[in-house]
This record gives structure tokens, sequence and C-alpha cells, in this order.
């Protein structure tokens, strides 16, 4: 399911000017398509279940490396989508956040790429994971705690008057990341329901105020 939801998006996203570019030649699905494989092909068993590679480099011909290179930043975020998705419908885990790399081969024939994906471990090895916010931007979840609020110096800053100055905070907590309010004036909820604090899992909703964020576990 994820993996065609991908290539749903990847047509739309070579559809109007770039049409023409890809009637022919290696066309940006194939990617994906590649990189699930490469998923499947090299996970390993671990404590924390079944982990996969979340680091990907892309070698590309140099004709191809040029025609992809006017959305290559949309790209790369399609892709590291699609092994997000596709983590989730197999019930893989990530060591660190998942990157994507697209190089140029000079010896590569037009059409032909190669790919590596590898595990490379977050700072510190802890467990990882991600804001995504409404505009689509994505804050990962580090050592630090993420904070949200109306106060200027917050990770995440918020202008609604519904929100407080200091209003939430997420953190690594153990072998988890946890949402905790911080005596805010309007609450927290997770998918609907208030919280003080709260373990997070993949795909949770979390809304302050009028704005409602995305937890990812990758």
């Amino acid at each position: 399911m994820g993996l065609q939801q991908f290539e749903r998006r990847l047509e739309r996203l070579v559809e109007g000017v770039f049409a023409k570019a890809f009637k022919s030649g290696l066309q940006p699905v194939e990617l994906g398509r590649r990189l699930t494989r490469e998923m499947d092909a090299n996970r390993t068993l671990g404590v924390r279940g079944t982990i996969a590679p979340n680091h990907f480099t892309f070698e590309l011909a140099p004709s191809d490396h040029e025609r992809f290179a006017s959305f290559e930043a949309a790209l790369r975020r399609e892709l590291a989508d699609a092994a997000r998705q596709h983590a989730r419908d197999e019930g893989y885990v990530f060591l660190g956040p998942v990157e994507v790399v697209i190089d140029m081969d000079k010896s590569a024939a037009p059409g032909m790429f190669m790919l590596a994906g590898e595990v490379v471990a977050a700072p510190g090895g802890g467990v990882v994971g991600s804001l995504v916010l409404p505009d689509g931007r994505r804050i990962p979840v580090g050592d630090d705690p993420v904070t949200i609020g109306r106060q200027a110096d917050c990770e995440i800053t918020l202008t609604d008057k519904n929100v407080s100055r200091r209003h939430a905070e997420i953190r690594r907590s153990d072998d988890a990341i946890e949402l905790v309010d911080l005596d805010s004036m309007n609450g927290t909820r997770v998918n609907g329901g208030g919280v003080k604090q709260r373990i997070l899992s993949d795909g949770d909703q979390i809304t302050v105020g009028t704005t409602t964020i995305r937890f990812e576990a990758s």
C-alpha cells in the first residue's frame, strides 16, 4: 500500500513541465521500488525487532542525474517517506533517521544506477523519532528535548494565543519517546484525548491549540 501511494505521488511530481523528460529512460519510481527491495534484502534481527537500513545512497548516470536535478530535494523526501511507510507496513525499525543521498557515477550508463543501503545509528544510540509539522517540515527528536510553545526559543514556535509560552515537550526517556505537558493553560491532546504525560507511538497525532503535529518513529 505504501509503495502504491509513493508511485502515485511520484507520478504527480513529474507531471507538467517534467512530463516530456520522463517519457523514456530511468523513471523516478524505479528508485523507490529498488529502495524497498534493499530494505527487505538487508534487514537484520536485533534487540528492538527487525532492523532495516536507514541510510541510502543512489548513484545515477550523469544524464539521469541531470534530469532529476530540478526536483532532487522533493525526490529525496519522497524516497525517505517511502522507506518510512515500508518500515511501518513490514514492522521494521530504524536505529537512526532516514536519509537519502543522490550522487552521480560518471561510469554508469543511462538508465542504470547503484544503491547502497546501510544501518546508521543515531548519535548516542537512542530511539529515533520525528515530529512532522502541518507544512511538512520534519523536526527530529534527538538527545535534547523538543519544546513546543509561543516562546521564541522553543524548537517549535506557534503564534496561537491558545498555546502557552512553554506548552509541551517531547523527549527521549529510557527506550522510548514521550510527550510531557508543561502545565499548559489549555492542555495537550494526543489522538483527541487530553494527556499530561504519554509514551508516543508511530502515527500519534499531537494537538496543541489549533495545531496538529504527527509523530513518526523514524
